[in-house]
């Protein structure tokens, strides 16, 4: 069995796709288990595809640095950016998703200023999709880049409590529930993630 680095801190996007990529073949640890540092990575980029490769590019030059993690200088890191993007918003929140209603905020502040940037807005102009870019690389700088979308609306109101970030406000094209109304293995079936990483298998293939 294969061995793969996942660059995010985040415990819900790890147990997301590491529920996903288990089908795969891959041994999959977070960078926290790995021994990795801790330490942010600025993600600078103004596409999903540009901090995605910022983060797992940064990975793998702290295993090439840090002899302790030898052990891993073969592991392929995994790295992904996600985000929500809103027509009527002209795509925002975008790559700032994570951070739409200031450094430091929750979930709950995000999704109340998302909901106050949509006021006056009707239902038919709400389109909106959740996106996710991928990247893999290995240590001798091959790399595989797969994105991933889901369509969907933003509803006026949050319900459900599955899920995070967004998720009580996106209903996926096809569905009467949010994501965080849907169990997460139906979530986990046509999510912006599972198409990505969908995706990532037919290029691994």
């Amino acid at each position: 069995m294969k061995t793969a680095i996942l660059a995010s801190q985040n415990k819900n996007k790890i147990r997301e796709i590491q529920a996903i990529l288990e089908k795969y073949d891959f041994s999959v640890i977070s960078r926290d288990e790995a021994g990795i540092p801790t330490d942010d990575i600025e993600e600078t980029g103004t596409t999903f595809e540009e901090n995605s490769f910022i983060k797992a590019s940064a990975i793998i030059d702290m295993i090439a640095a840090d002899p302790t993690l030898d052990k891993y200088k073969d592991s392929p890191v995994i790295a992904d950016d996600s985000g929500l993007m809103v027509d009527a918003l002209d795509g925002a929140p975008g790559v700032y998703s994570a951070r739409y209603a200031g450094e430091g905020c929750t979930y709950e502040d995000n999704n109340v200023k998302l909901l106050d940037a949509l006021e006056g807005v009707p239902e038919s102009k709400r389109g909106a999709r959740f996106v996710t870019v991928i990247t893999m690389i290995w240590p001798d700088g091959s790399r595989l880049i797969a994105r991933g979308e889901c369509e969907g609306r933003i509803i006026g109101e949050q319900r459900g409590s599955r899920g995070f970030g967004y998720d009580p406000l996106f209903i996926p094209d096809g569905y009467d529930e949010t994501f965080a109304e849907m169990a997460p293995e139906a979530k986990n079936r046509i999510s912006h993630r599972a198409r990505a990483l969908d995706e990532l298998e037919k290029l691994l293939g």
